[in-house]
């Protein structure tokens, strides 16, 4: 059975107010710590707006951050957004896309919403770390995946009371590495994003959205053929019209 999660929020008046001005700061404050160039800064804040984590006796710790590690990966992930780009209004656009994180889909608590939240945390940490260490050696990139997609699918399987979580989590992570070793030899991109993120991306939304609709009583032998032949198509045209050399795509 799952477990109910009880959120203490206010919900409405002064406190209600003062509630969503800290959230709202959070991201000022990062983009204020970007500009002045201070983006470790800026990631520490987000680690520290999880405080709350620490406020428990040590034992509970590593639960209560792997509870919050993929909110701590969308924020670090949009700090490194933010120092990769020069452009004022492109940094203000990040900030604004982390209030909606932070006020619209983090607090959501359905399969759905949790799909979601681990969905979104894969793609943006996996577009962080090839954007700003694209030119890492292989092994970083390589640990880096597989702590991304483990943490993203564990986020996922958990919403499910699936009694296979962390075997899945696992797998899905160990896959995410092994791609990313073997395609870090020719680090391709599309524009800004690495082809371990497109191939990661595409193929981990085709299968959790196959597993989704699995456990809702929604998945029809069509649909699963429809989705694994979308995803082959989408790998296929990826891997064949590659230009497989030592140079941004």
């Amino acid at each position: 059975m799952r477990q109910a999660v009880t959120k203490i929020r206010p919900a409405s008046g002064f406190s209600h107010f003062l509630h969503l001005f800290f959230i709202v700061s959070l991201p000022l404050l990062m983009y204020v710590l970007v500009r002045i160039n201070l983006a470790p800064l800026a990631i520490l804040l987000v680690v520290l707006s999880k405080w709350r984590m620490f406020a428990v006796r040590p034992r509970h710790w590593l639960a209560y951050i792997r509870a919050n590690s993929v909110d701590i990966m969308v924020g670090a992930s949009i700090v490194i957004f933010m120092a990769q780009t020069t452009s004022n209004i492109w940094q203000l656009i990040w900030a604004f896309v982390y209030v909606l994180w932070l006020l619209i889909i983090k607090p959501g608590t359905s399969l759905f919403s949790v799909s979601m939240q681990a969905l979104l945390a894969q793609v943006a940490g996996l577009m962080a770390v090839y954007m700003a260490w694209g030119g890492s050696p292989l092994y970083v990139l390589v640990l880096a995946t597989w702590l991304i997609c483990y943490v993203s699918a564990r986020h996922f399987f958990a919403s499910f009371d699936e009694p296979y979580t962390r075997f899945l989590s696992n797998l899905w992570g160990y896959f995410g590495a092994t791609l990313a070793w073997v395609l870090s030899h020719w680090l391709l991109y599309y524009n800004i994003v690495a082809q371990p993120t497109l191939l990661l991306t595409v193929i981990g939304f085709g299968l959790a959205t196959m597993y989704y609709l699995e456990q809702t009583d929604r998945l029809t032998p069509l649909l699963r053929k429809q989705f694994v032949f979308i995803m082959v198509a989408i790998v296929t045209v990826v891997l064949v019209f590659s230009d497989w050399g030592d140079k941004v795509v």
